[in-house]
């Protein structure tokens, strides 16, 4: 551990034993002599970034989809109103942090040559993030751009634990179609131009890395033969420190570790349940891997909290699943497979069956928004700290369209996003001009512009709040 003086704790403290190092969460003996919670609170780089892909864009933009509302609110500026079939519904309880951004494009996932036509499920992924057209290849030499994310750890993450979490809830296998690399379908984090970050799919892999666990094969061979948890393995400092702190901070210690633990057990339980020989829903899947999408995303989440809270990472991206995938969601009301389903050919009632799966899918995003709503630093939530993107760089599956695609941007960001406001953008807007805004937003203030940004889309809400979202082009955009 390290302590700058007996009284002061270091916001940088570990707890170490047998291979394991966990980071703490915030408390009072962190805060140095005559600063205030509030002062560390407001630090330059403090904001949190999640980036979310939600791939196959939404039922929302298809031509019927629009037409209902499916996903664009009725109304746009503060205190919009949702449809009564509109995908945002589970997430109506936190439209206070809610700036829906809608009528933006992605161009740059488009094919631009013959030879690119058919490719289109390679290129939205490697687009969402860094609004730049990859170069097709399937060598080597692969380019795309930076992505937002690898942006804010450029400046902010250097001097963190872990300058950036990338995860996933689906194998990287397959891919690779239409003459582009696997990489550009499977990567939404890009490091540089040419450098894609691979991706975590396995709960037990990712918790070791946050904790600082080796895990290599050999490594979790060795922890299975012992069985002991994370929280054995540190024991002996955990007493150690709990001596020197005050009640407060105590329980907050003993808080962070029992959820910590609890992540571990939910590991552990999934391990447990696919390992008995008891037939499995996903017998390709490793053990760790939950059968269920709904249970893997909460797990991930989870992670993504505790990360976050141990200010072990400040910039975390996730993708939740794949363009092709044919996985069915039975929790949806569907039983359909995700992909075949996202291409309706305009049928109604397929339309309305891809709608609920999308519903479905984006009502995982409650949990998140739970637990950073509930987890506090320096007395202020998480989700007021963080900024969430949510969104896709596809609008209407069944034509691979890429216009008018569905974004979301989450949390409070320190103070960059107003919440409780939809943001419809005049036709023909870039999706990465809110991308300009939003890094503006959180401490770039010198980026002007990102990918084939035009300018400025101002992520406050107009002057007029509640007017009808008929399309018409509203003012502010630079």
């Amino acid at each position: 551990m390290n302590f700058i003086t007996g009284k002061h704790l270091s916001r940088r403290s570990f707890l170490r034993g047998m291979g394991a190092s966990v980071a703490l969460p915030m408390l009072d003996a962190m805060v140095p002599a005559g600063r205030g919670w509030r002062d560390l609170a407001a630090e330059p780089g403090g904001t949190r970034l999640i980036c979310i892909e939600e791939v196959m864009g939404s039922a929302g933009s298809s031509p019927l989809g629009l037409e209902r509302h499916l996903f664009e609110p009725l109304t746009i500026g503060r205190n919009f109103e949702l449809g009564p079939e509109s995908q945002l519904l589970p997430l109506e309880d936190f439209r206070d942090y809610l700036t829906v951004v809608t009528n933006t494009d992605c161009q740059m996932a488009e094919a631009w040559t013959p030879e690119e036509i058919g490719g289109g499920h390679n290129r939205t992924t490697a687009v969402f993030l860094t609004q730049s057209h990859p170069k097709r290849t399937q060598g080597s030499d692969l380019f795309v751009g930076r992505s937002l994310d690898q942006l804010h750890v450029q400046r902010y993450g250097q001097e963190m634990p872990l300058p950036s979490l990338q995860l996933d809830t689906e194998s990287d296998t397959g891919g690779g179609g239409g003459g582009y690399h696997a990489h550009y379908a499977h990567r939404i984090s890009w490091a540089s131009p040419s450098e894609p970050l691979p991706a975590i799919r396995s709960p037990r892999v990712a918790f070791e890395r946050i904790f600082g666990q080796g895990y290599s094969p050999e490594d979790r061979a060795a922890r299975l033969e012992t069985r002991r948890s994370l929280l054995d393995r540190i024991g002996e400092e955990v007493s150690r420190l709990r001596i020197s702190l005050g009640a407060s901070d105590r329980a907050a210690m003993d808080g962070f570790l029992e959820d910590v633990r609890e992540i571990e057990r939910r590991i552990e339980l999934v391990e447990a349940r696919n390992s008995s020989g008891e037939e499995r829903a996903l017998p390709e899947a490793p053990i760790d891997i939950p059968d269920s999408w709904m249970e893997h995303m909460e797990i991930m989440f989870d992670l993504q909290v505790l990360a976050l809270e141990s200010d072990l990472t400040r910039v975390i991206s996730f993708k939740t699943g794949r363009d092709s995938s044919s996985r069915i969601f039975p929790e949806s009301g569907v039983l359909k497979a995700f992909h075949a389903t996202s291409h309706h050919a305009n049928v109604h009632d397929v339309i309305y069956d891809y709608q609920q799966i999308n519903t479905y899918r984006l009502s995982a995003m409650r949990y998140l928004l739970e637990k950073l709503r509930d987890t506090t630093e320096a007395g202020v939530p998480l989700l007021d700290k963080t900024a969430i993107l949510w969104g896709s760089a596809m609008g209407d599956p069944n034509v691979h369209s890429n216009s008018r695609c569905p974004l979301i941007l989450i949390g409070k960001a320190n103070g960059a996003l107003e919440g409780n406001v939809h943001i419809k953008a005049p036709d023909g807007t870039p999706m990465a001009n809110a991308f300009v805004s939003l890094l503006r937003g959180i401490g770039h203030d010198d980026v002007h512009f990102f990918g084939d940004s035009t300018g400025l889309l101002p992520l406050t809400s107009p002057n007029h709040t509640g007017h009808p979202a008929t399309g018409i082009s509203r003012t502010g955009a630079a």
